[in-house]
């Protein structure tokens, strides 16, 4: 894709032709994950619209005067007018496919799709997920000799990819960014041998038949497979919250504390994550307001006498949010007093919500067994209720969710499956 800078943009914008434009950014797994996704579609698409991408930091007024606060946003233009809905985030190749059938026309879309042959790959395991569990388990069955695919939407490194700093990781004396830590796991899994097909659409799943279809092209065909999808971030489920997602509202400080210089943000939740991102944050931001249901916090002790030691840290117990709006600039945040049911409103710059996490399962929970708060449940060689299928890490009914934890996870279901197949 040809990069180009603000200074370009108004002039390739205002051509007439159709534009798709990429607003990336650095250190953003997001955006490393969009990537390869617009490559292979822009080899499809590029006579019917231009592809370029802008360097979000780089150009950090004209993402502001466009109202860009997430990385990465994609933005459509046809006839120098912005078309289609904007998207941002996790974004999905068939979410780009659908907007492009807005510009382009859906059955030239559709002619241009079905002209890429379908294929299938036959491997021993397939693992359905690359954080620390996954990549474990990869490292373990290429060392056996096993023929091993790993498979995940984004890039190699599941959530330790987007925590600023991992504290508590063996073998390591200072604490590692965790991007750095993924970076390390995902090299030696790959280059022991592995094969990766990240940063994919998972269009169907069939565990019966230890099948998995990528992208709607690819049918990777497995005699066992591994499950270790993870967790994704919990939504509040109030008005605006979805309306204003990656324009105000994030759920990744790694991907967007640092375009909060000198501004004020609040962080919903009370929890680690929520009190160990709120100290990253304030590394740019000059106010922080946790806003927590409880009358205490829940993180871990040492992250609460960090929090409460920082003096732009500000709390606000006893209270949740009721709505988010945006006038001009500002987010509103209305939130309700636990104690005497009023309702206020602060107004900030961001909004940041960490809320805990719930296991990624919608492909196929209803084929297993799974525990009362819906993880998966596996016996001691983490085998799940299904012939063949084996779960790993986060995604599993556990008393403990840890880095350490998921890779012990990874450890025993590739040493069960290489006695098994090896």
């Amino acid at each position: 894709m040809k990069e180009i800078n603000a200074s370009e943009f108004e002039q390739i914008i205002s051509s007439g032709e159709n534009v798709l434009v990429d607003f990336y950014s650095t250190e953003c797994p997001p955006c490393e994950a969009l990537a390869p996704k617009l490559e292979g579609l822009e080899k499809l698409f590029g006579e019917e619209i231009k592809f370029v991408k802008i360097f979000r930091q780089g150009n950090r007024e004209l993402a502001e005067s466009l109202g860009i606060k997430s990385s990465p946003t994609l933005l459509f233009y046809q006839g120098g007018e912005e078309v289609c809905a904007r998207l941002n985030g996790g974004i999905k190749r068939s979410e780009i496919i659908r907007e492009l059938k807005h510009i382009i026309g859906k059955e030239k879309v559709n002619s241009i799709s079905s002209a890429v042959e379908p294929t299938v790959t036959q491997v021993d395991v397939a693992i359905l997920g690359a954080g620390p569990g996954g990549l474990t388990a990869g490292l373990y069955l290429c060392q056996a000799k096993i023929n091993t695919v790993l498979v995940d939407i984004a890039l190699p490194g599941g959530n330790v990819s987007t925590t600023h700093m991992v504290s508590n990781y063996p073998g390591f004396i200072d604490p590692q960014p965790g991007y750095m830590l993924s970076h390390y796991m995902s090299e030696q899994t790959k280059r022991c041998g592995t094969t990766y097909k990240v940063a994919v659409d998972v269009t169907h799943v069939d565990l019966d038949k230890k099948e998995i279809t990528i992208d709607g092209l690819e049918t990777i065909k497995a005699k066992r497979i591994i499950i270790a999808t993870g967790t994704s971030p919990n939504k509040l489920h109030i008005p605006g919250e979805m309306e204003y997602k990656g324009q105000g509202i994030s759920y990744c400080a790694t991907c967007d504390a640092k375009y909060f210089v000198d501004k004020e943000v609040v962080v919903i939740g009370g929890g680690n994550s929520a009190i160990e991102e709120a100290d990253f944050i304030s590394k740019f931001a000059s106010k922080i307001t946790i806003v927590h249901q409880f009358d205490k916090l829940q993180a871990n002790k040492m992250a609460q006498e960090k929090a409460f030691a920082n003096p732009k840290i500000k709390f606000l117990f006893e209270h949740e949010p009721r709505a988010f709006r945006k006038e001009g600039d500002k987010m509103l945040v209305d939130v309700e007093d636990l104690k005497t049911k009023e309702t206020k409103t602060l107004t900030t710059d961001g909004v940041f919500v960490f809320i805990g996490l719930k296991p990624n399962l919608e492909l196929f929970k209803d084929k297993l067994k799974l525990d009362q708060w819906g993880y998966i449940v596996t016996d001691e060689d983490k085998k799940t209720s299904i012939d063949g299928v084996y779960a790993v890490g986060d995604v599993t009914s556990k008393k403990y969710r840890q880095i350490t934890t998921a890779i012990a996870d990874g450890t025993i279901a590739a040493i069960a499956i290489t006695k098994e197949i090896g």
